[in-house]
């Protein structure tokens, strides 16, 4: 039955929805894509000529006007040294093309005006405004102003000068070089240079491996654990308490008490673990490739067996007690209930929990930076993104490395979603 004003029942029910479907793509989209966005520029914050998104050409006049004096200044005063008096006709010269520099950008409309101003600012320490700390350019002048400061620069590398006025001169030259703000945008040259990056290949290999060996032994256990505490026993309670005590406790925590337990020194695990045989020697563990990786798993699946756990434990709760109890009258044994009953019944809450903890140890972070820092073949994915965004300032690479990692959880997402929901058609069919 359709409604007076024209509206189905269906059209009704995405009218509803509709909000919350927008505050959901917005809040979940636009970082994916604003960090997208970010990965097509070369942006780097410790450069100041690519701490942003720069799309024309500009100078940097706060940095030009603060520099170019003190480049003058140091020609004439190197052109008055004794040591440097071979040398001492051509720094007049090239105290004349430096000169030449300003006298160039000057025929540019405004700049002269704009320079006095920042000069004026600059010389009564105050701060640059922003409309006036960047000059806009055409590229034209920039390409000019660039060859002039290379040719600079070239002249200087042939004079016999002393040490610290050549290089101070050069430092100079650099220095407004890099005042020149060129359009930072390189499409998708960070994503092309890191599929080349063995460096990527070998972090999303660690990656894998990690996530594969710690969610399969995570599940085996949990399930153990799970069909073990579902049973009735005195102090039931109890021990399924004390079980999530290790989920329970901060990663970073965690992390750090297994950092110490796996010590070469005092580490009672890797006293353990040595005492046995297992290990040659004590500092073994976080010294070396193949045992570093050990830890991070052993210590992984130490803290998020009990997650595994406790989404296992509540869907055996959901299977009814009767299907058992017909199956012992049957003469079924508890490993063909197991296989017959509990496993089928079982297996959304399985895919469920794989989804999870798939997901959660892809992403992982935390526990190994903390344990080995991401050394000794342990880089991560995750790991590798903050030490190229944070470590390295360059926000370029990092936000492409983010939006790989996005895409691999995607890819994974979609790969359990939909055998996820074949497996619940299938269960309902059935029923």
């Amino acid at each position: 039955m359709k409604p007076k004003w024209g509206f189905s029942e269906k059209n009704i029910a995405y009218l509803f929805i509709f909000p919350a479907v927008l505050i959901i793509t917005v809040i979940a989209l636009y970082p994916v894509l604003r960090t997208f966005w970010l990965s097509l520029y070369d942006v780097r914050l410790n450069d100041p000529s690519k701490n942003d998104i720069y799309n024309s050409y500009k100078l940097d006049m706060d940095r030009f006007v603060e520099k170019y004096p003190i480049l003058v200044s140091l020609i004439d005063r190197s052109s008055k040294k004794p040591e440097n008096q071979p040398s001492v006709a051509k720094l007049h010269q090239l105290n004349e093309q430096v000169l030449e520099v300003k006298d160039s950008l000057s025929k540019v409309p405004n700049f002269a005006k704009q320079y006095d101003q920042v000069d004026t600012i600059q010389l009564d320490d105050g701060n640059v405004p922003e409309e006036l700390a960047t000059f806009a350019m055409n590229k034209g002048s920039a390409d000019s102003l660039l060859k002039q400061l290379e040719a600079l620069q070239s002249e200087v590398k042939k004079l016999k000068l002393k040490d610290s006025d050549k290089q101070g001169i050069l430092g100079l030259l650099n220095g407004i070089e890099k005042t020149v703000i060129t359009p930072n945008f390189v499409g998708f040259d960070h994503y092309t240079d890191i599929m080349k990056q063995s460096r990527f290949w070998f972090s999303l290999w660690n990656t894998t491996i990690f996530t594969v060996i710690s969610v399969f032994i995570e599940l085996v256990l949990g399930l153990a654990i799970a069909l073990l505490i579902n049973r009735q026993f005195r102090g039931r309670g109890i021990v399924r308490a004390s079980v999530l005590v290790p989920w329970a406790i901060p990663t970073v925590v965690s992390a750090l008490m297994w950092k110490f337990m796996f010590d070469g020194q005092n580490g009672i695990m890797a006293k353990f673990f040595h005492s046995i045989g297992l290990i040659p020697d004590m500092g073994t563990l976080l010294t070396s490739k193949f045992w570093s990786m050990f830890s991070v798993i052993f210590a992984d699946v130490w803290k998020t067996t009990p997650f595994v756990t406790l989404l296992l434990l509540a869907g055996l709760q959901t299977i009814s007690g009767s299907l058992y109890e017909a199956a012992h009258v049957d003469g079924a044994t508890r490993m063909q209930q197991f296989f017959k009953i509990t496993l089928p019944l079982l297996k959304p809450t399985i895919l469920v929990t794989l989804l999870f903890r798939t997901l959660d140890a892809f992403k992982i972070f935390d526990l190994v930076y903390v344990l080995t820092g991401g050394s000794n073949s342990t880089e991560t994915i995750s790991l590798f993104t903050y030490k190229i965004m944070f470590s390295q300032m360059n926000f370029g690479v990092g936000s492409a490395l983010s939006v790989i990692g996005f895409i691999c959880i995607a890819i994974i997402s979609i790969i359990y979603i939909r055998f996820l929901g074949a497996n619940i058609m299938n269960n309902n069919q059935s029923h």
